[in-house]
């Protein structure tokens, strides 16, 4: 198979060594690291400029997945950091909208944390595992478990939801309670999808009383389907995140929310349960939140 049309434009097939960094196999499928929209896309576009196009081809993916057998671009991956800035904010729409032309679906991932370096190949596989999952489950008669509801042993030896990304961080939580690094063994949070916008979700943990570890992790699909529920990926992402903060919580505490701050950002984000896709479901919380 050559290449992959959508209208006039071209993807092209990722040989087995493209990228930056190493290949990894999964079942039918090939993730490569760091390949640039220019090595995947073979035309400009209609629509955008030469120069916004110049732009655009050198967006570096931090992982595309391909079909393994025909090198055909499946999906790709982008990790970012929260930013303000309007140069990148054009940018992003520009490379939102050579994917949507070109008919490349594309994941982006905000957080503070989560990198590719040292979270990508294993979030990416995940994904991969999940749609796979997905699709069979989709051709079945039976009504499945959700990937992310599959039941299974926990690290610490108990039953619980083995595709849950943040399942180790929730172990990890309550054997740093028991060594009294942290106030209380429940890492807790919750999800969101904005109408207009993306998944969001969070998760905190209290390190010391009254005081928290917060992360938020954003989740944004662009023609793609996750195989999971995208904002409950999203508030896993954020546990994990919490997770990979707490194992350095004591040689470099990091930054604490007071929880009265949390609280209030729960009741801004309660206020504008308007723009949510269903509806705020989080209400229970903001007493707990407050419980001393």
């Amino acid at each position: 198979m050559g290449t992959t049309m959508d209208g006039d434009h071209e993807l092209a097939p990722v040989p087995e060594n493209a990228g930056r960094g190493p290949v990894l196999v999964r079942g039918e499928q090939r993730v490569h690291a760091g390949l640039r929209l220019g090595e995947i896309v073979r035309r400009r576009p209609p629509g955008l400029t030469a120069s916004q196009w110049n732009t655009a081809s050198r967006t570096l993916f931090d992982h595309v997945v391909c079909t393994a057998a025909t090198g055909r671009p499946e999906f790709a991956v982008e990790f970012h950091a929260p930013s303000t800035d309007a140069t990148a904010r054009r940018a992003a729409r520009t490379t939102e909208a050579v994917a949507a032309a070109t008919g490349l679906p594309l994941l982006r991932i905000v957080s503070t944390t989560l990198r590719t370096a040292g979270h990508g190949p294993r979030i990416v596989a995940y994904l991969v595992d999940a749609r796979r999952y997905a699709a069979g489950a989709a051709g079945s008669d039976v009504v499945a478990v959700g990937f992310r509801d599959i039941v299974g042993r926990l690290p610490d030896g108990r039953e619980g939801a083995v595709n849950d990304l943040g399942a180790l961080a929730r172990v990890e939580a309550v054997q740093a309670y028991v060594a009294r690094r942290l106030a209380d063994p429940i890492l807790r949070g919750l999800h969101v999808h904005w109408t207009r916008g993306p998944a969001e979700g969070w998760s905190w943990a209290e390190v010391r009383p009254g005081q928290l570890l917060v992360e938020r992790v954003t989740v944004q699909a662009y023609g793609l389907s996750c195989g999971v529920e995208p904002s409950r990926f999203a508030e896993d992402l954020a546990v994990l995140a919490v997770g990979e903060r707490l194992r350095t919580v004591e040689a470099d505490e990091p930054p604490l929310l007071p929880r009265e701050d949390l609280l209030a950002d729960i009741r801004r984000l309660r206020d504008r349960r308007d723009e949510l896709v269903g509806d705020f479901a989080y209400d229970h919380l903001l007493p707990a939140v407050t419980a001393s």
